[in-house]
């Protein structure tokens, strides 16, 4: 509720009614300048909002007539990059997949990793248990999985049973419960390199 000093009463947070004569003029100033503020910042989120929109349908027409036009059928859309004809302007497409781990599916891989570890292990493998710890170390309780995923990336090169069933495990865990799309637009300098048109607020 935006409060004018036209009122007799300003109501605070807590739910009281404040006459107007105890308001100082700091409160004033801020809830006026906030007000604005505010307004300002609804209008500007609408015109982001639906300017992303308009990228995202000119950015799949284009898709969808590539192709067609190469007569191909991708059925993944992953990242990708789109010019125009003297490539004086850019456009970046990039889907990001943010991955969790089911509870009970990533500590049972844990722990078939743990029965692994405590394999006799050559001197060749001795690296895999810091990876393993590595990669399992928490955060404020939490697992990077970043570091955690890295560990498929050994699943052709480490061939004993308990390491794969863990990895087998470690596949069964992830879950993407939501993607985003990035969507990037830039321009040609005179130099040659591209210059970013920045649409994040926070880092104007």
């Amino acid at each position: 509720m935006i409060q004018k000093v036209k009122d007799q009463k300003w109501i605070d947070e807590t739910g009281q009614a404040v006459p107007i004569k105890y308001i100082t003029p700091l409160a004033r100033l801020k809830e006026q300048r906030l007000s604005q503020l505010l307004k300002e910042a609804v209008i500007l989120n609408h015109r982001l909002t639906n300017f992303k929109t308009i990228v995202k349908e000119y950015c799949n027409e284009i898709y969808n007539l590539a192709q067609t036009e190469l007569k191909t059928v991708i059925t993944e859309k992953g990242n990708f990059t789109i010019f125009n004809f003297d490539r004086s302007i850019k456009i970046e497409v990039a889907i990001s997949d943010r991955i969790e781990f089911d509870d009970l599916t990533i500590a049972a891989c844990k722990a078939k990793l743990d029965e692994f570890l405590n394999e006799n292990l050559d001197a060749k493998q001795d690296f895999i248990k810091e990876m393993v710890t590595d990669a399992f170390a928490t955060s404020k309780g939490k697992l990077d999985v970043k570091k955690v995923m890295n560990l498929l990336k050994w699943q052709s090169k480490v061939n004993h049973p308990l390491f794969q069933e863990a990895l087998r495990l470690l596949t069964e865990a992830i879950r993407r419960p939501d993607s985003r799309t990035y969507f990037r637009i830039w321009e040609r300098q005179d130099d040659g390199a591209y210059k970013l048109i920045d649409l994040n607020f926070s880092s104007i």
